[in-house]
């Protein structure tokens, strides 16, 4: 394990602790470093105590039994954050058009400045981008604000993928649980500063625990962090992730029975993790419309589906990494055809390894549906 110091760039004056694990976390066998934040007043008190002893071993997996779940009707009245009528607007996601389809990479282009990189964003088509934290913070909460306006100057909508370890549902509220809640609390706040509309986030692991426990804890620990960036004006949507091992927490079924439950999250659909998972399933137009559906279910009127999307390889039902579009068997046109029986509008987040395939998954989506041209 390595401790280190990380600042975003040479116009960030505050350090981030950044703590490099080998084999404790996992990104598609990427090497992982889990990011703490050290906040300074006027932020709003983001840090968190930091048990670096206890960083070696951040996700046990325990003795994790494959369990069917059988999904019951929730009623989201008096559910987290839910009004009488059902789920709330929280944050500031805009008005789309309906059926509007925005697409984008995960990261932002090399580029000097803000203003470069979502000028490079615009000229190759796109109008999403997802950044990360997932090694670290680096943005500073000087440096969010100049994002927000470069991006916005080109009609280009932000969201954030919080850090790896910044989970919900430990089995514990000791000082694991408050690193991931100090994680979270200070990711809302630089989404906030870059006009970020969802902040996306891993649901955990079971911890040795049956999944509708594991559910629970999640929900009910979701409950604090609502509590917490409300009182400091930091409450921006959430969005809970699909995850791609067939026997690891976080299946579809999970993640839409935690959505359900707390007004302030949504489903982020991984499609590339739902077909490995099944086993390469998502071939046809109505396997992604079965997904889309359920999620429209639970998520709230005009807000947009949250799409990760890319060529995937597996293993036993398992994701082992992502591939050139093309290379493997998920296809844009089910997607982009299942989409288009949905009013709501979409953004998808190209997780391929190479411009060229973000490209080409671009130009199919942009494509109009043959079902909507029908109509």
């Amino acid at each position: 394990m390595v401790l280190v110091l990380a600042c975003g760039d040479a116009t960030a004056r505050d350090p981030v602790a950044v703590v490099v694990a080998e084999g404790t976390g996992r990104l598609l066998g990427e090497r992982v470093a889990v990011a703490l934040a050290v906040g300074r007043p006027h932020e709003g008190g983001d840090n968190v105590e930091i048990p670096l002893g206890d960083l070696g071993c951040l996700p046990p997996e325990v003795g994790e039994a494959e369990v069917d779940v059988e999904l019951e009707q929730v009623d989201p009245r008096g559910v987290i954050g839910h009004g009488e009528h059902g789920r709330n607007r929280v944050g500031r996601t805009s008005l789309r058009p309906v059926g509007e389809i925005r697409i984008g990479p995960a990261g932002l282009p090399d580029a000097g400045t803000f203003e470069d990189a979502a000028e490079a964003l615009a000229e190759r088509g796109y109008r999403a981008c997802e950044i990360g934290f997932v090694s670290g913070f680096w943005l500073d909460y000087d440096a969010a604000p100049g994002l927000a306006a470069a991006l916005r100057a080109h009609d280009i909508a932000l969201s954030v993928h919080a850090p790896l370890a910044a989970f919900m549902g430990h089995v514990a509220r000791e000082k694991k649980c408050k690193m991931a809640l100090g994680m979270l609390d200070h990711t809302a706040g630089l989404a906030k500063a870059a006009g970020a509309e969802l902040i996306v986030f891993h649901p955990g692991f079971l911890l040795g625990r049956e999944r509708e426990r594991a559910i629970a804890d999640v929900v009910d620990q979701l409950g604090d962090l609502r509590e917490r960036l409300v009182a400091k004006d930091r409450l921006v949507p959430f969005g809970i992730e699909v995850m791609g091992r067939v026997r690891d927490f976080g299946s579809i079924d999970d993640v839409l029975a935690i959505a359900a439950q707390v007004d302030f999250v949504r489903p982020v659909l991984d499609f590339a993790h739902m077909h490995a998972t099944s086993d390469g399933a998502f071939t046809d137009v109505d396997a992604f419309a079965s997904a889309l559906e359920a999620t429209d279910n639970v998520i709230e009127p005009g807000a947009p589906f949250h799409i990760h999307f890319s060529d995937i390889a597996y293993a036993n039902r398992n994701e082992t990494k992502h591939l050139p579009y093309g290379e493997g068997t998920l296809r844009a046109e089910p997607l982009r055809d299942a989409l288009a029986r949905f009013e709501r509008p979409a953004t998808v987040i190209s997780e391929s390894p190479d411009e060229a395939s973000t490209q080409t998954i671009s130009a199919v989506l942009a494509t109009e549906s043959p079902a909507r041209r029908a109509s």
